[in-house]
């Protein structure tokens, strides 16, 4: 284990210290594409453009935005609305020089400037053409082309620049209209990167047991809480000299109030809360509800702490027959319902009468002696919804239905290793039809085919959470069906 990792480790609660085996080989992280970052990166639209003197620009703009409105003359913030000459894609210079005085308005130091009307499908021909005679400069030579031009915002500036040289002179906001904010991921993977190959190592490393103990497929999950001493909220949560005080909403001047708690971890304070409690309505709209903390600050005061650890526990109590095994058991579910049952032990709610049944489902239950470790410690951090804000650690892509009870679930990040291409829900590339790799065709019929779901980030649900794709050669791969739903 590097000294840079040791220095990780020691910053992690007690159980996890335990659970760490002493080799945690690096991994690389890969941000997880959208559904629209992959299909709708450009998408072509056609719009009218004219050439006028500089100082007459305005009286065009003006006219296309008395014809057409103002929101549809302003739907294309991304490009530029007038360009000189020069400045145009050398395939567009080309064509509008030999127009009509183009050869006279491409000189040298022109002082014309090529406008963009907006696009051709909401815009009449012929009532463009008479405001456009209404401008005495130009009212003998009146020029209109049609361009194509991309619908949709760049996502970085390279894309920017090409689509300068294809298109139109295009403009990078440094934001990205189809998934998560740039500055959102970058902030967020500070924090992730840090330890993400701990976790990864735990998940792996529970999912070989699960296997070996005959319990499930060799597929693991980890949930996680971090901790950021320096993001502190008014209401719950009030950071003192003395440490951390949870309250009923108000600071308690008696720090030897029951009502005030203060949690020491070694030899730094650290609060046991993160936040207030309060539910965010969706993290795509709030980029601080993924991540606040500076780089300084993750790398010198944020802690971790592991808060679920589960495997596949398909094939436990039953025959290992069919292909599927008991869905409610799979790794992802079962972590999230033992953070469930932490929040209801952490309510003292009174015990259940505990039923004997032939067959227990949910299988959520701790089976394996790593598994308990983490169950029986407490919740670090028992406010708001069930798994909102926490991170999960897979080693293998969850299917549909943990994807959607991931999402449902509010978690905040997610991290996986095996990409699953015909049966999981987070990424969004294609499906191929010969993902199963087997010869020949395969014998289960119709195998791949169709879009990804990209459940990480979706437009259309109250949703979404960031993810990344984590890459290692050095870590013992897992492989499982291609067909199985992990």
């Amino acid at each position: 284990m590097s000294d840079s990792m040791k220095e990780v480790v020691e910053t992690l609660d007690p159980v996890s210290q335990r659970l760490v085996p002493p080799n945690i080989d690096i991994g690389t992280l890969v941000p997880l594409k959208t559904v629209l970052e992959l299909r709708d990166n450009l998408s072509i639209g056609y719009t009218y453009v004219t050439r006028v003197p500089s100082k007459f620009a305005n009286d065009v703009i003006n006219m296309a935005r008395a014809l057409i409105g103002d929101d549809a003359a302003k739907n294309l913030p991304h490009l530029r609305r007038c360009s000189k000459p020069s400045d145009l894609p050398p395939h567009l210079k080309t064509q509008f020089m030999n127009e009509g005085n183009g050869k006279l308005i491409h000189a040298t130091k022109s002082t014309w400037l090529y406008v963009l009307l907006g696009p051709r499908d909401v815009m009449p021909y012929e009532e463009l053409v008479k405001g456009l005679a209404t401008i005495d400069e130009i009212s003998d030579d009146i020029f209109v082309g049609t361009i194509p031009i991309p619908l949709l915002a760049p996502t970085s500036q390279v894309q920017a620049n090409m689509w300068s040289q294809q298109f139109w002179q295009t403009v990078y906001r440094r934001n990205n209209p189809l998934g998560p904010h740039p500055s959102t991921i970058t902030r967020s993977e500070i924090s992730v990167t840090r330890d993400a190959s701990v976790w990864m190592t735990l998940a792996h490393q529970i999912a070989k047991k699960s296997q070996k103990a005959g319990f499930g497929e060799p597929i693991g999950a980890v949930i996680i809480k971090r901790i950021v001493p320096a993001r502190v909220d008014s209401g719950k949560c009030t950071l003192t000299k003395e440490g951390l005080m949870e309250s009923d909403g108000n600071q308690q001047s008696d720090s030897s109030d029951e009502s005030a708690r203060v949690v020491e971890v070694g030899p730094v304070t650290f609060p046991t809360c993160n936040g207030d409690g309060k539910r965010r309505r969706a993290s795509k709209l709030d980029p601080d509800a993924q991540d606040t903390s500076s780089a300084l600050g993750a790398e010198t005061n944020e802690t971790a702490q592991i808060v679920a650890i589960a495997a596949d526990a398909r094939w436990h109590q039953q025959e290992k027959t069919g292909h599927t095994g008991n869905p409610m058991a799979h790794a992802a579910l079962r972590a999230i319902s033992m953070v469930a049952q932490k929040l209801v032990r952490a309510e003292n709610r009174p015990e259940s009468e505990q039923h004997i049944l032939e067959f227990e489902a949910f299988q959520d239950k701790p089976l394996l002696a790593d598994e308990q470790a983490v169950f029986d410690v407490e919740h670090p951090c028992p406010d708001g919804y069930l798994c909102h804000e926490l991170e999960l650690y897979m080693t293998h892509e969850p299917c549909t239905m943990c994807a959607m009870a991931i999402l449902h679930s509010r978690m905040g990040r997610i991290v996986f290793r095996h990409r699953m291409p015909l049966t999981g829900g987070m990424g969004s590339e294609d499906r191929g039809h010969d993902a199963c790799g087997a010869p020949g065709s395969c014998k289960r019929g119709s195998c791949g085919g169709g879009q990804g779901l990209g459940l990480h980030w979706r437009k259309e649900l109250n949703w979404s959470m960031l993810g990344w794709e984590w890459e290692t050669d050095k870590v013992e791969s897992l492989p499982v069906d291609p067909h199985l739903h992990a």
